[in-house]
């Protein structure tokens, strides 16, 4: 694979918060604690070096448990032992469970995290390091995971299923299945024999990443749940994450920034088979809203002492609960989550737990050998592309006619002709300027006709070209959306079946730039 990079701030796609952020802004210097760089590893493994032996075993037992009944590489099987090695730490990226791996940016995220451990690794022998998939599976919107986009068609997967979609049943997933133009026997058998979505995303992670030593990690489990207790009973009684992000939010809108995610007084749900619902607190009484259920204080902190997994954490709350059970040294995210991981300092610093380095994921768009190939007869490169769709073909066309379209230079001499006048009119009748002044603008308007005449000639002439690279444009930018946030792994993966191998060799984790890559014929 060829590649080139872009800046991000020239995509036109990102943040000023994330672009700020990773151009090390001293103003946000407050909203962090260790920067995204290399250099700043060994101050991160300090901070998260006297990692919990208990936890550390109750990890690995969970991990265990959790891998029962799947094959497994000697690489996932040595990482799962040696989270017991107080010189172990991981590396982690968090995302929802998505339908044959969803948007293609999720294999980004789990390659760079993939290639972060590798790295550090590299950098530090001394330690090792793991990296971690953590599943959202106990996230409740459907919505969001129920469908991804195969050769231009959109293929939905339609259940009347309620709850922790991590929990669904596979049973109704067949119809899909039978819709799809081409399969691939990885996600045919994580489909058809696994239990539920978790497990049939449990399964594809590890047949495509496995081998790397990627850990897949629920943390919808009684025994990890068992260690968060302390700070979800917090959540409940003090309310402290509430005050403490919301602190840090009125900071960072103060500084003009918009934020991300908005805090409750309780960041937890209840979750029980088909439901999850958040809890709430009216007149000392938890309710569990859009149910009858509700609890005394005591009542609930016994079910949180005994039963800890009928309670899940919020956006809010999960990534103190993974930096909580993890010896965690970096997240990586997308955008967004880089974005509102900022606000959530403060409430580490109040629980005394240390805040990871978050890092972006690698971002990347992949060109076709046959969309190369026609760029490079329209002589474009393709960060060009990176143009709204107007500009792009403005400037194209302007490009190939050169000056054949474009007056200005000719209605700049005009002007100048029509000021002479003007000044000589002076002398004799200083009246006339204003009749002078009118037929200029009327001469300005012919030629304005004339150079649209211009332009509609050129537009015919390059036609064919203006309509290609339309296509390609609409193609790579679907919607006008990045196409990493569109496209699915096999759109490539089918027709390339080392498409991950070789995207593994073209990302860097610390390369925080958008990658142009382009295929092989």
């Amino acid at each position: 694979m060829k590649y080139e990079c872009i800046d991000l701030a020239k995509t036109g796609f990102f943040s000023s918060l994330f672009i700020d952020y990773l151009s090390g802004k001293p103003e946000l210097s407050e909203f962090y604690q260790n920067k995204p760089d290399l250099d700043s590893i060994d101050a991160q493994i300090d901070l998260k070096k006297y990692f919990s032996e208990e936890f550390r075993s109750t990890l690995h037992h969970a991990l265990g448990n959790q891998y029962q009944g799947f094959d497994v590489s000697s690489a996932v099987k040595d990482n799962i032992s040696s989270i017991q090695n107080s010189k172990t730490f991981t590396v982690t990226t968090g995302h929802q469970l998505n339908l044959f791996t969803g948007p293609l940016y999720f294999v980004y995220k789990l390659i760079s995290t993939i290639n972060l451990a590798k790295k550090l690794n590299e950098q530090h022998p001394e330690y090792h390091f793991v990296p971690v998939y953590w599943m959202a599976s106990e996230d409740h919107d459907f919505a969001e995971i129920n469908h991804f986009n195969l050769f231009g068609k959109k293929y939905e997967w339609q259940t009347d299923q309620k709850g922790m979609v991590g929990e669904f049943k596979l049973d109704d997933i067949q119809t899909l299945m039978n819709e799809l133009p081409e399969k691939h026997e990885i996600f045919t058998r994580a489909y058809c024999e696994q239990k539920n979505l978790a497990g049939a995303v449990r399964y594809y992670v590890n047949e495509l990443f496995g081998k790397d030593g990627l850990l897949v990690i629920d943390g919808n489990d009684h025994n990890l749940k068992s260690l968060f207790t302390p700070l979800m009973k917090d959540d409940l009684t003090l309310h402290s994450a509430n005050e403490q992000v919301e602190a840090t939010s009125k900071k960072l809108d103060g500084l003009g920034y918009k934020t991300q995610v908005y805090p409750r007084e309780i960041n937890l749900f209840y979750v029980d088979k088909g439901l999850r619902s958040r809890i709430v607190k009216e007149e000392g009484t938890y309710k569990v809203l859009n149910t009858d259920l509700s609890f005394s204080e005591s009542e609930i902190l016994e079910m949180l002492d005994k039963q800890p997994e009928k309670f899940s954490p919020n956006v809010v709350l999960r990534p103190l609960y993974q930096e909580s059970i993890l010896p965690n040294v970096a997240y990586i995210g997308g955008p967004a989550e880089v974005s509102y991981w900022l606000q959530l300092k403060g409430m580490f610093d109040y629980f005394k737990t240390p805040f990871p380095i978050v890092m972006p994921r690698n971002f990347a768009l992949v060109l076709p050998a046959h969309m190369s190939n026609k760029l490079q007869k329209l002589d474009l490169e393709p960060k060009l592309l990176f143009k709204d769709t107007h500009t792009l073909l403005e400037d194209f066309l302007q490009e190939q006619s050169g000056n054949e379209i474009k007056l200005s230079d000719d209605k700049k001499q005009l002007a100048k002709v029509f000021d002479g006048i003007v000044e000589k009119s002076k002398e004799v009748d200083k009246s006339l300027e204003g009749m002078i002044r009118a037929e200029m603008a009327k001469s300005m308007k012919s030629i304005e006709s004339i150079e649209k005449l211009l332009k509609k000639s050129g537009e015919k002439r390059h036609e064919i070209s203006l309509n290609q690279l339309q296509k390609i444009k609409d193609k790579l930018f679907p919607d006008g959306s990045l196409q990493e946030r569109k496209e699915n792994l096999l759109n490539f993966y089918i027709n390339n079946p080392n498409f991950i191998n070789e995207l593994k060799s073209v990302f860097d984790p610390f390369n925080y730039q958008f990658y142009l890559i382009l295929e092989n014929a």
